[in-house]
């Protein structure tokens, strides 16, 4: 179960399980009966009173539903080494998982689809995605990837193009608020987020979650539009099953689809 602690502050690991559990909405008592251990002991590790065995923080990490980065973040705070590796997707061993995308983006067609990492970076696209977004914006090549929230929030970017762009912003900062609520620290994303709450005519309050207008609506259709031309689409987002790399289980595909008739035909 663990090893005494020589100091009765909570240590590392135990502030993160903490942490994990707040996010959660568990108290020590149900966390404790799920994971199958005692109340007193949870209260132990938390408090620093007990160091938890490797084996123990992987079952409270598992129960507790935390990502696989920060599990391994987890592990560091108790002195072990990480399991889950942060594979590149072009590496050898992705391919299956390469194909996988490749088709999802493929059965896209002809609407647009886009691959991302964590911070909304695009990684891939289908052709439909970069011939619809070409019609607003060049992307520069050999850079840094394009970011969806930048061209969401930038001027120069598709926020022109965007209709009703303050309520899709709006939609758009609580997902980023709602998505980064389990991250232990993650300066990647609060960095992003700072950067584009600085935009012009971005409104004060979208920085609190808490006081983010609730949206009655099943989802919101992004209304682009250009000269005479019109396009609502509303997207899903994708995530791989049972992932056990880092990179894999931080992809989302984001698909859209028409929002209406004309957008259906136009496609």
């Amino acid at each position: 179960m663990g090893t005494p602690a020589t100091s009765h502050e909570a240590t590392t690991v135990g502030r993160l399980i903490q942490h994990w559990r707040h996010v959660r909405k568990k108290s020590q008592l149900t966390l404790a009966l799920q994971a199958g251990v005692s109340a007193r002991h949870l209260g132990f590790l938390e408090v620093g009173r007990a160091n938890p065995s490797r084996e123990m923080v992987l079952l409270l990490a598992g129960v507790l539903d935390v990502p696989l980065r920060e599990r391994n973040a987890l592990l560091l705070a108790a002195g072990y080494a990480p399991i889950y590796a942060e594979t590149g997707l072009d590496a050898p061993e992705m391919r299956h998982a390469r194909t996988a995308i490749g088709l999802i983006l493929e059965h896209q067609e002809p609407y647009p689809a886009v691959v991302m990492d964590r911070h909304w970076n695009i990684l891939t696209s289908n052709s439909a995605a970069s011939h619809f977004f070409g019609q607003f914006l060049t992307l520069p090549s050999g850079g840094p990837p394009a970011n969806i929230v930048r061209l969401m929030f930038d001027p120069a970017g598709l926020r022109p193009f965007v209709a009703n762009w303050e309520s899709v912003a709006e939609a758009l900062i609580q997902r980023i608020h709602r998505e980064a609520v389990g991250r232990v620290s993650d300066a990647g994303t609060a960095d992003l987020l700072n950067e584009v709450l600085a935009y012009p005519g971005v409104p004060a309050k979208w920085r609190l979650p808490d006081l983010l207008a609730p949206f009655p609506r099943p989802y919101l259709a992004v209304q682009f539009r250009k000269g005479q031309e019109a396009w609502d689409f509303f997207s899903t987002v994708t995530t791989l099953g049972t992932p056990l790399d880092v990179t894999l289980q931080e992809i989302r595909i984001e698909c859209f689809f028409p929002a209406d008739e004309q957008t259906a035909t136009a496609s």
